[in-house]
Formats: C-alpha cells, structure tokens, sequence
C-alpha cells in the first residue's frame, strides 16, 4: 500500500471516531436486540411483566427544546403497525426514562412529561405482545429532539395526531429495534 493512501486510511478512520461519538444517540442498560418477558405486554393473551426499557440519550442538537419517545411496531397486522408507548414533553434536563417508568401509577417518570394513549387504549407502555405465530417483530423506540418546548397536546392525544406534530417539530432522532415473538402455546 502506497504512503499516501495509508495516510488516508488513517484520517478517515480517525475522523470518524473523533465525529461519529457526537451523533444523536439513544441506548438502554437492560434491552437488548431481543425483548424478554420483562417488557412483554400482561393482557391480549400475552402475561409478561409490561416494564418498560431504561433509556438513556445524548448528544442532542443545538436548539432543542424537548424530548418526545415512541415505541412503535410496523409488523403488526393491522395495515397501520401498532404504537406501544407515546412519551413527549419531556424537557432537556432529562436524558433518561428508567425502568418502568411508562408504568403511570409507579409515577417513576419524571414530573410534567404526558404519556399518551397507545394502541392498546391505555395511557403509559404497553409492552409487546404479537400473534401467536406470527414470528419476529421489530419494535422500534425512538427518541426525538424537538424543535418546541411543549406539543400542546394532551394525555388522551391519539398516537397518529403525536406523530403528526413530531414530524412537525423534529431536529434529529435515534432509534433502537428491539424484536420479539409469541410461540403458539
């Protein structure tokens, strides 16, 4: 290898790693690439624990004025996915959700942040819980850095009318799938 490229191979590398720490980043301490029985759903046939995933995020983008997080499962069939938790307002002092916080009456969410109706028409996490047999689906949690201080909507907002304004105020996100199916029994 030449001098020159190998130079350029080494810049490229380092710039990337000095660069690439500053992105947007969301992670979690307790989910990994698979969900468990922890974070599974207790109703719908399903009678895992409901607790949702500690979640931790930072590096957001000059000028954001809140946090919003989704929980959001395209492959269930229903022709539109299925939405597993809706969390916004959540102000910028706040870079973390531990666990079990979507649990409402646990009251482990920090004060002021408005956990709206999920799919399953109840506020807070709703945990996952596909058809038997269907095999794998991916549960997307998203953390969004917006734009706004507050969405101006409420805690029975449907999930469709959330997306709508976060589509409307997000500066960058960050994602992590988690998957997860039901054995038929």
């Amino acid at each position: 290898m030449k001098t020159s490229n190998l130079i350029l191979a080494f810049i490229i590398a380092f710039s990337s790693s000095i660069f690439g720490q500053n992105t947007f980043t969301l992670s979690s301490k307790n989910l990994g690439g698979e969900a468990t029985i922890n974070e599974e759903f207790n109703g719908f046939g399903c009678t895992g624990k409901n607790q949702s995933p500690q979640l931790s995020w930072r590096n957001a983008p000059e000028g954001t004025k809140s946090f919003a997080i989704t929980m959001y499962d395209p492959d269930a069939p229903t022709g539109s996915g299925w939405w597993h938790w809706v969390v916004f307002d959540i102000p910028t002092n706040i870079n973390e959700l531990v666990s079990d916080a979507g649990n409402t009456k646990l009251k482990l969410a920090p004060d002021g942040i408005i956990q709206s109706i999920t799919d399953y028409g109840t506020n807070g996490y709703g945990g996952p819980c596909p058809p038997e047999g269907h095999g794998l689906h991916q549960y997307i949690i998203t953390v969004y850095a917006l734009k706004t201080d507050t969405l101006g909507l409420n805690e029975n907002t449907n999930p469709a009318v959330v997306g709508y304004y976060l589509w409307n105020n997000t500066l960058a996100k960050a994602s992590i799938v988690a998957y997860y199916k039901r054995s038929k029994k």
